[in-house]
């Protein structure tokens, strides 16, 4: 942009303008990990930003790029786990890309094995000669400009790149090369807000996009619920409080049915997928592992998402034990593990009169539900695994 200044690191909005893409790596359950490419004269400094002030939980490594676009995309490739099945390829110069864009573009890449975003031109393209003179109009209604993030089958686009440097091919984009291997690309609709910072002119467009982005998202409300086995010889958790019981709940951590079904709820309302997406029973490192260490990561994805907890309400659904006498420590424990007042966390227990599995005593269920309010840009979120 004409400074000494690397445009990432400009304010937008009071932030620099790579925060905006670590969030959306950062709130997005599709991906698992991601790498950043930067430039080799500025590790510590994005380094600094990515790992140390912005704590990037998802973030593999912190890399230096190459001479050319193509050189950096190469060097970020080469630190994916080999068991990645799709490649998302993105420029932190686009800090208001949404995790919808990332959904359609991998679900597409998935199909076909190849994706970009883009949207059709507005204006008429003219194609010009050597002395600046119109050379031809292109036909408008064929014309699409390509964005970012792009998604690409990984093995195959691995291959590309092994053609590329063998052959010394050069491309501006990865669709490009993957096109010069006579691979078709499905073009995915994208945004015009999705802009790209090049002007200082671009600033003021992005900040105003992100002040109509808080003005149009502001209360967003999220449900919660989950169930549990009762059996024996398990301790009963509920709001991270230890109940004596002869029963506990059955599960992969410590089956916390309330604070699972809050999680839930945040999430929800934060359009950011589930407990069982963020924290999979799969996963060994969730073994009996404390519902408030997971509670506590959701507070970090909401707050890397823009938003603020305003309210939590809860009801457990349990014939045996009584719980009235243990809703004041859990209700402070939840409000402790997310960094707000108590008097924002309400819970409730209630009975069935012995009516299905929770009046029986087989199980235990808990309800909630979740309000937040917009700080700034929110995400919202459907999707897998990257």
């Amino acid at each position: 942009m004409g400074g000494k200044v690397n445009k990432l690191l400009l304010p937008l909005d009071g932030k620099p303008v790579l925060t905006y893409v670590l969030q959306l790596m950062e709130i997005s359950p599709l991906i698992k990990g991601w790498v950043l490419v930067v430039p080799p004269d500025q590790l510590n400094v994005f380094f600094h930003l990515a790992v140390e002030k912005r704590e990037c939980k998802k973030l593999l490594k912190v890399v230096p790029g190459g001479v050319r676009r193509q050189d950096s995309v190469w060097a970020g490739l080469q630190e994916l786990p080999g068991q990645t099945k799709v490649a998302l390829i993105h420029d932190g110069a686009r800090p208001l890309a949404r995790t919808e864009d990332i959904a359609k573009v991998v679900e597409a890449a998935r199909q076909w094995g190849a994706a970009t975003l883009a949207v059709p031109a507005k204006d008429t393209i003219k194609e010009a000669d050597a002395g600046d003179f119109v050379g031809q109009t292109l036909p408008r209604e064929k014309i699409w400009l390509t964005q970012t993030p792009q998604a690409f089958s990984y093995q195959f686009l691995l291959e590309a790149y092994f053609w590329a440097n063998k052959e010394g091919v050069m491309v501006t984009d990865d669709a490009t090369l993957v096109e010069a291997l006579g691979r078709k690309v499905k073009l995915v609709m994208g945004s015009y807000e999705n802009i790209k910072i090049t002007t200082p002119e671009d600033i003021i467009v992005a900040e105003a996009l992100l002040k109509k982005r808080e003005l149009t998202y502001m209360p967003r409300v999220g449900i919660g619920f989950d169930v549990h086995r009762l059996v024996v010889n398990r301790p009963l958790v509920l709001g991270g409080v230890i109940i004596p019981f002869d029963k506990g709940c059955e599960g992969h951590s410590d089956a916390d049915v309330l604070l699972h079904a809050i999680i839930d709820a945040l999430l929800g309302a934060a359009g950011a997928g589930d407990c069982g997406r963020h924290f999979p029973d799969t996963d060994y490192r969730y073994k009996d592992i404390s519902s408030l260490i997971l509670l506590k990561q959701t507070a970090q994805i909401i707050h890397n998402a823009g938003f603020s907890i305003e309210n939590i309400d809860a009801v457990v659904v349990a014939q045996a034990p009584q719980l009235i006498s243990y809703i004041p420590l859990m209700e402070e424990n939840i409000a402790l593990t997310l960094g707000i007042e108590k008097t924002l966390v309400n819970i409730k227990a209630k009975t069935t009169e012995g009516l299905g599995y929770c009046g029986r005593g087989e199980g235990i269920a808990a309800y909630a539900t979740a309000f937040l309010h917009v700080r700034k840009q929110g995400c919202c979120f459907k999707g897998d695994e990257v």
